[in-house]
């Protein structure tokens, strides 16, 4: 149905999830393009293989080891980049790299991570858009600012369970860091997945509205605008119940608002 969702005027551009979880296949990704119209972007979010520093529970026979992928720049060029650049090239819009929470068993402090990332970074090829969303709030700190303004790299506005809000993350000093903006819209600040899950399915309506959620993203909107800029917002059904009402509603409050 990409096709269809495509045709929708409000949707712009879509995040794809499957390539977290596996390399991306380029017939899959040739399929996806033919469905899609010019000039349509995906935000595509890269193998967890190149983004987990330690394995977790759900990784059986591997878990509390650390990941010797972590930040391998020539795994990242050869099983993603260089598949997106011969098979979806024409789509291929922010590549997210998804760093699930870190544990502080590992040692990882801000200034580390923030040095792991100018190394990477450094490293892969000039002319794609990345983006960087982290689950670790003390990572959100000037060092990993400054890291991801250097390398024109977004810092992901994400709504999650265990991270400061949208807006918060917003009033933090110089976390626009790229010339295009990334947002993730994923849960409520403090809910669990699972609880959103249990209270909002089958997502076919707005059953607990966020205005607060909804006011931030606008406003992050709003300030990507005024540097005359793209923003990519992506919305998931797990935040108010039914992701395409959601959109609508934001539209509707970017309208209202208009200067």
């Amino acid at each position: 149905m990409l096709g269809e969702y495509a045709r929708w005027p409000l949707f712009r551009t879509v995040g794809i999830d499957s390539t977290f979880y596996r390399p991306p296949a380029p017939e899959t990704l040739e399929e996806y393009a033919a469905q899609l119209p010019d000039g349509f972007p995906c935000v595509s979010k890269v193998w967890d293989r190149i983004t987990i520093h330690t394995f977790g529970r759900n990784h059986p026979g591997a878990a509390g080891h650390r990941n010797e992928d972590f930040l391998n720049a020539d795994l990242f060029c050869d099983a993603v980049y260089d598949v997106y650049r011969d098979h979806f090239a024409a789509h291929a819009g922010p590549f997210i790299f998804e760093f699930q929470a870190i544990p502080r068993s590992a040692g990882v402090g801000a200034d580390a991570f923030a040095a792991m990332l100018d190394a990477f970074f450094d490293r892969l090829p000039r002319g794609a858009r990345y983006a960087v969303e982290i689950r670790n709030p003390e990572f959100l700190a000037p060092p990993y600012f400054a890291v991801l303004r250097g390398h024109d790299v977004a810092h992901v506005f994400n709504s999650w369970t265990h991270m400061p809000s949208i807006g918060r993350q917003l009033d933090l000093a110089d976390s626009l860091t790229a010339s295009f903006t990334v947002c993730r819209a994923l849960l409520r600040p403090g809910r669990p997945d699972a609880d959103a899950r249990a209270s909002l399915e089958p997502f076919d309506e707005v059953r607990a509205p966020e205005p607060d959620v909804r006011r931030e993203i606008v406003r992050l909107v709003k300030a990507t605008l005024a540097r005359d800029a793209d923003s990519y917002i992506v919305i998931n059904n797990r935040l108010e119940g039914c992701a395409p009402l959601t959109v609508e509603a934001l539209a509707r409050e970017l309208l209202d608002t208009a200067d």
